[in-house]
């Protein structure tokens, strides 16, 4: 075990505001930060560089206050408050799910054992790796993101997608805590590369390949929060079941929050396919970008592209390192306590699809050595329950046609599929196929270009852009009309030079 000792607590420690940061009281916290000053100094160290980087990398349209979500505590009372806060003055903070005293390691070789609230030196690599990794696609995804609210379809969209870039910006917080309360010096030199690396940078690049693309417009926006969302959902749950306990029981807090963003997501094209569907209904035409809506097939091959760059972020079918994870005790299953096994898994077997001969077969492997597979099969099954749900809304206006998810094969970089070249009904192409395929299966600069010219910023309460159907609700009891976000005088001024609706 190491020797540095980190502070337990249940509860959190707020982090703010941006614009008055009150020294004297340091950070406000039920971490024990108090008993731990060194640890506090580091962390007071380290805001002003995150505060650094919000405001140069963070939400690009200025605002004088937004509707949002307040975590002030860890209980059902206290995790979500809801009210206009300056984005420059949320509060921040560090949160850990109460901690159980009888925990016991679920899973692996240590199975049985007490949890831990230190790091064990032989695991202390892989553990900060993990934490490193899940920490850098957290602002990763705001700087992708900081320059939509230019082009919100509402001020509905608008405030949630502040509220997902203030959640992520929290969720680099915890993952911070983590690094400089448990991992040294080591610690805090990642916590500060976590602000150096830069999504898309050619020289410092964020570490996971997803989170180095460009978030072109809205639509590519919902599908990041319900594909990429959902798989930080599912890797958030296999450290939810971490033997090091302070780990386990961040990540347990960070999944309320992230089920917002899959909210968003989901609802997100949900109400996009119901405007189509609407449209193509009306005009009994596929052809919609007249008619100021986003054309189906172009859904899909958005849809086939964020699908595919998500499942990559599983890694490879087989891994020696997942398996050395699920031993270690460092990161369980999905859902660990429901599996009806032995919570071992050294003899047991698992089925993986490859290519062999130019077909798709099937292979039984190691299960220790198939995890990711595992993750990823949980992970498929319910990306096709939000399909379901959006053809649904095609189906109530009388149309045949559906969204598919396309083969997990289908324009993958990572894993058994990698080298191949695979259609999106899981057929085994040549790659002069493949290519001469390609534009009717993922998005073109063309479809980029046509989709982007209807993202023109609808700012007044109640109006919706024409590509996308109104919420069926609210936000926390508020009507669809209400006023989320106030813009600043800066940016009220800007839109209306350029014609902007308000």
């Amino acid at each position: 075990m190491t020797t540095e000792r980190a502070p337990v607590g249940t509860a959190p420690a707020p982090v703010g505001p941006l614009s008055k940061i009150d020294y004297s009281q340091r950070i406000p916290n039920n971490v024990n930060l108090s008993e731990d000053r060194r640890l506090q100094r580091a962390l007071e160290s380290w805001q002003p560089q995150f505060l650094d980087w919000w405001q140069t990398l963070g939400p690009q349209l200025p605002t004088k206050d937004v509707y949002l979500r307040t975590a002030i505590a860890v209980g059902r009372d206290g995790w979500a408050h809801f009210d206009h806060v300056p984005m420059q003055e949320y509060r921040w903070g560090i949160f850990l799910a109460p901690r159980d005293l009888d925990r016991r390691i679920g899973f692996g070789r240590h199975k049985g054992d007490p949890v831990w609230q230190e790091v064990p030196g032989q695991h202390r690599a892989e553990l900060m790796r993990l934490i490193t990794v899940q920490g850098d696609t957290e602002p990763a995804s705001v700087e992708q993101q900081r320059a939509l609210g230019r082009t919100a379809p509402s001020l509905y969209d608008l405030r949630n997608l502040f509220q997902v870039n203030v959640e992520e910006g929290r969720h680099l917080w915890a993952m911070v805590y983590l690094l400089h309360a448990y991992f040294g010096r080591d610690g805090r030199n990642e916590a500060e590369q976590l602000l150096r690396r830069h999504s898309g940078d050619r020289n410092t690049p964020r570490i996971l390949g997803a989170f180095n693309q460009a978030t072109t417009d809205w639509l590519q926006f919902f599908m990041f929060t319900y594909f990429t969302d959902r798989d930080g959902k599912y890797q958030l749950g296999t450290l939810k079941e971490s033997a090091f306990d302070p780990l386990a029981r961040t990540c347990a807090f960070m999944l309320k929050e992230e089920a917002h963003h899959m909210f968003v997501g989901a609802s997100g094209v949900q109400r996009t396919v119901q405007r189509t569907a609407e449209l193509m209904a009306a005009h009994g035409s596929v052809d919609l970008f007249q008619y100021g809506g986003i054309p189906l097939d172009v859904i899909q091959k958005y849809l086939n592209a964020q699908f595919s760059v998500s499942m990559d972020l599983f890694g490879s079918e087989q891994s020696t390192n997942a398996a050395a994870y699920y031993t270690g005790g460092l990161k369980g299953r999905w859902q660990e306590d429901r599996r009806d096994d032995d919570h071992m898994l050294r003899a047991a077997k698992y089925p993986m699809r490859t290519v062999r001969g130019g077909a798709i077969v099937e292979d039984t492997v190691p299960y220790l050595t198939a995890l990711n597979l595992d993750l990823r099969d949980e992970y498929v099954a319910d990306c096709r329950n939000g399909v379901h749900r959006w053809n649904q809304a095609l189906a109530a206006v009388g149309l045949d046609e559906r969204l598919v998810l396309p083969h997990e094969g289908f324009n993958r970089t990572i894993g058994t599929y990698a080298g191949h070249w695979i259609s999106p009904t899981g057929e085994v192409l040549t790659s002069e196929e493949w290519h001469r395929k390609a534009e009717a299966w993922l998005p073109t600069d063309e479809d980029r270009e046509r989709v982007a010219k209807l993202m023109v910023p609808h700012y007044q309460p109640g109006d919706f852009a024409g590509w996308i159907a109104p919420p069926k609700v609210g936000i926390n009891g508020q009507p669809v009309e209400f006023d989320y976000v106030h813009l600043d005088d800066e940016a009220s001024l800007e839109d209306q030079a350029c014609g902007v609706r308000r």
